[in-house]
């Protein structure tokens, strides 16, 4: 991406947020130059893109402001109104055959579940997985058995401590990813023919261990700003005999969606309210350090007085693909979970376990995480107004405040399934609602990545999804 393409990326993403607000005055071209050391033609042809997009508008002798046309359009997508019944899960058929149409490396990775490769310290990795290897211990094999690395689990334990939960190491167990931490933790709380409560739409991974397990799900109505509606869930809850709750509270896959932690405290409230029946939630919470805020967003963990929160975490999407490494807090839970893991896969990678550890002793991570949130940041601004521009009127949009996807609700008569086996003819995946659905229900909705340097190539894939869409209509 070009600098004058950043910049007006970075323009953009403030106005989706809502930091800059329709008739205000923005930087003038000449403060523009001093803060962000740029060129005053940069800072002009940014101005240009912003314009033409309709984001800004000049005013003779005054500057520029924020459009008092703009508005946050594509609209918001609205809350799902799942079935208020339990339903068996059969979705695997349709996940599977939707990632292997994504796997060639031509085809443009909007539905991808992954960022870019290209935003993480390999070099960096690579030094400390080597030096790990070179000058472990040979005892270490042997302590690094589940619940995993001491020295890692430390290092867990101070980040937990960072955003405000007390999370004693002991009670961490690492794991071979994220996936796993959430799969061992669903089968330590629940037996096959157990409910368990999920949002709608959910991420396809927990619909699959799920319909793996033998297990009901009732899914639970979920606004793409707001997270999980804590009400519906109560009722669910007394009317199914409810044994579990899967929830991502952060930065939800795939609607981007967060629970208030602050103003309404949903996440304090969800956790009361699962306590209250003794029903254990596992958090999914892979994406809480992809967040464009100043400061990280607590987990439900951070609020858990009983031991029922198992929060899951891993460095997948945040450090290191393709590490493999993730853990789970796992509460009055963590013995039986470390018992599955040791009759799963016994163990997790032990020089990648030490690297890791190493890599967050030297505080590498968090500069490495500012450089990716701002990456990611940035790239929001720019798919926000491609899409605005390039998308048929009628569609919604969410705008996250952290992670890398957007949720797109269609003109109703869209179904994306065509749109899929259209966008896969001309190289360019997406992520159809309905693998995000135990009814495969959201057949007007899809999920795309922003995860992907902003490139022509990706540009031109947006428009040209634009045009199969509006074929639709």
């Amino acid at each position: 991406m070009k600098l004058y393409q950043e910049l007006a990326a970075d323009i953009t993403s403030l106005i989706q947020q809502g930091t800059l607000q329709a008739g205000e005055r923005i930087p003038s071209v000449r403060e523009l130059c001093r803060e962000r050391g740029v060129s005053p033609a940069t800072a002009m042809r940014a101005y240009d893109v912003l314009e033409a997009n309709g984001l800004v508008e000049s005013r003779h002798r005054s500057g520029y402001f924020v459009s008092n046309r703009w508005q946050q359009t594509p609209n918001e997508p609205r809350a799902s109104r799942p079935s208020s019944r339990t339903t068996q899960v059969d979705v695997s058929d349709l996940v599977f055959n939707i990632l292997e149409a994504s796997r060639d490396r031509d085809v443009v990775p909007l539905g991808s579940a992954f960022p870019s490769p290209t935003l993480f310290p390999w070099a960096k990795l690579a030094r400390h997985l080597g030096s790990s290897a070179r000058n472990m211990d040979p005892w270490s094999t042997v302590e690094s058995l589940p619940p995993g690395s001491p020295e890692l689990r430390r290092q867990i334990a101070r980040r937990y401590l960072q955003f405000g939960s007390r999370v004693p190491a002991d009670e961490i167990v690492v794991t071979s990813g994220a996936l796993e931490a959430l799969t061992l933790c669903l089968q330590t709380v629940t037996r096959p023919g157990d409910t368990v409560a999920i949002e709608a739409p959910a991420f396809y991974a927990c619909l699959q261990a799920i319909e793996t397990w033998g297990l009901r799900a009732v899914e639970i109505p979920t606004h793409p700003r707001e997270g999980i509606d804590l009400g519906a869930l109560e009722q669910a809850i007394v009317k199914h005999n409810v044994r579990a709750c899967w929830v991502m509270t952060t930065f939800q896959n795939p609607l981007g969606a967060s629970l208030p932690e602050e103003e309404k405290k949903e996440k304090r409230d969800l956790v009361q309210l699962l306590a209250e029946h003794e029903i254990p939630l596992i958090e999914d919470d892979v994406y809480a350090e992809l967040h464009f805020d100043q400061h990280r967003p607590k987990p439900a963990k951070a609020f858990d007085r009983k031991g029922l929160v198992l929060n899951c975490g891993s460095f997948s999407k945040s450090l290191a693909p393709g590490y493999r490494l993730g853990w789970t807090a796992a509460g009055r839970f963590a013995p039986a979970v470390q018992r599955r893991k040791v009759t799963t896969s016994l163990a997790t990678s032990v020089p990648i376990q030490n690297g890791i550890a190493q890599m967050l002793r030297n505080e590498g991570y968090d500069r490495h995480l500012d450089k990716l949130r701002q990456a990611l940041r940035s790239q929001q601004g720019t798919a926000l107004a491609s899409i605005k521009q390039h998308f048929p009127s009628g569609s919604r949009v969410a705008t996250p405040e952290g992670g890398y996807f957007l949720w797109i609700e269609l003109p109703e008569q869209v179904d994306v399934l065509e749109v899929h086996r259209r966008a896969i003819e001309a190289h360019i995946s997406i992520a159809p609602g309905p693998m995000f659905s135990a009814r495969r229900q959201f057949r007007n909705c899809l999920r795309l990545n922003y995860g992907h340097p902003w490139t022509a190539q990706v540009e031109d894939a947006v428009a040209e999804l634009g045009r199969i869409i509006r074929g639709l209509t």
